[in-house]
């Protein structure tokens, strides 16, 4: 089948395995350029690996490591008369390199929150692999349902005690506007909790050690975002920020876990990316256009697989850390610099409908979003018939 972009609000529906394939090949070549990672994992399990940072941080282990890796995502899989979803595709891809390279790379694909797939994931560590050294937590959805309670919960992106009036803007009509968005209600906050912060990470983590599935030095990160003054309403006084306060105390809790075998365990602070789980957020879209404008003029712009690349490479198995207050590792430092968001906020002043083209990098921004499925990517003939099966 010819398979053209179907874009419907922050999300698109449909994935080009061709073009998947190369966005994929194109991060792996970005690691590869870099070159080998000193003292980096040998076996990597990656929990949300198929998209965005936790798709590169596989990536990143596997090419610039030389790591084993187990992903666990969630995604559909294709018939003969739908394409699949784009992580299945960036997972399909990432195997058949890291294959033809001769490291392991295996899957198991379902719902990461639920004991089910805890199971697989240690029965097949036991099985094929063996304890292993780093573990990414790297999951963004907007529900959970907790396997001890049955319970579903459902995340709120709200203010807390009064109302938020933002610009943003509408990523169907283009149409730069104000939304008013209402306080989290405390039952909201606590599902908020639930679902964003740091229990099923926890969890995760806790299940590992118990089966004897974490290796000596075993390193742990999971990574969040934070932002500054422009973003603080929905990112800091929040529902969201209370989920990450929890994921602080989830990583104070895996730390003194992770002592008796030399453990580490991080947060991991990255720069604003144009990703499936910001586009969904009232003011990302416009924030990241203006932040793009301004990063890239400055030679300053970094991508998913250079976040994290650096972040393994100066960070994570690096001597040139950035560690705040919090103990967390910092990659956003040239997104937040002060001249950087004074520009953000001039320009987020003065944007409207009729000049945002030329204010921000809105182009920029849709070609990102649409290479998140596999499309825009150069060299990729898009007019031709693709089969949309492809095995993982």
């Amino acid at each position: 089948m010819v398979i053209q972009p179907k874009v419907r609000g922050f999300i698109c529906t449909n994935a080009h395995p061709v073009g998947c394939a190369a966005n994929v090949q194109q991060q792996i070549d970005h690691v590869l350029a870099q070159g080998p990672i000193a003292n980096g994992p040998r076996r990597a399990l990656v929990i949300g690996s198929s998209t965005g940072y936790g798709l590169a941080s596989r990536i990143t282990a596997a090419f610039g490591c030389g790591a084993d890796t187990l992903g666990v995502f969630f995604e559909k899989e294709p018939s003969e008369r739908r394409p699949a979803t784009a992580g299945w595709y960036n997972t399909a891809a990432l195997h058949r390199a890291a294959r033809a390279r001769g490291l392991y790379a295996e899957g198991i694909n379902g719902d990461a929150f639920s004991d089910e797939v805890k199971d697989q994931v240690v029965a097949k560590l036991k099985r094929e692999l063996g304890p292993v050294d780093l573990v990414v937590y790297s999951i963004a959805a907007p529900r959970r349902t907790d396997p001890r309670t049955g319970i579903t919960y459902t995340s709120a992106l709200k203010p807390i005690g009064q109302p938020f009036t933002m610009r943003g803007i509408n990523t169907d009509t283009l149409v730069v506007e104000e939304t008013t968005v209402p306080p989290a209600s405390e039952e909201e906050i606590a599902h908020t909790v639930k679902v964003m912060g740091g229990e099923d990470w926890e969890w995760w983590m806790e299940r590992l050690d118990k089966e004897g599935l974490l290796a000596p030095g075993c390193k742990t990160t999971a990574y969040t975002y934070i932002g500054k003054e422009m973003t603080w309403p929905l990112y800091g006084h929040a529902a969201i920020g209370m989920a990450k306060r929890d994921l602080d105390r989830a990583a104070r809790a895996i730390s003194a876990r992770l002592q008796k075998i030399g453990g580490e365990c991080r947060v991991s602070v990255l720069k604003a990316l144009v990703t499936q789980a910001s586009s969904a957020i009232p003011i990302m879209p416009l924030y990241i256009s203006i932040l793009y404008k301004i990063m890239k003029e400055a030679g300053t712009h970094e991508g998913c697989i250079e976040q994290i690349q650096g972040l393994f490479a100066r960070q994570l198995y690096g001597a040139d850390r950035e560690l705040d207050e919090e103990g967390r590792f910092r990659m956003d430092a040239k997104e937040l610099r002060d001249e950087v968001q004074a520009k953000v906020k001039q320009l987020w002043e003065t944007v409207t409908t009729e000049n945002v083209d030329r204010l921000t990098d809105l182009k920029g921004y849709k070609e990102e979003f649409l290479r998140l499925f596999g499309f825009g990517i150069a060299g990729v003939d898009y007019g031709a018939d693709v089969d949309p099966v492809v095995e993982i």
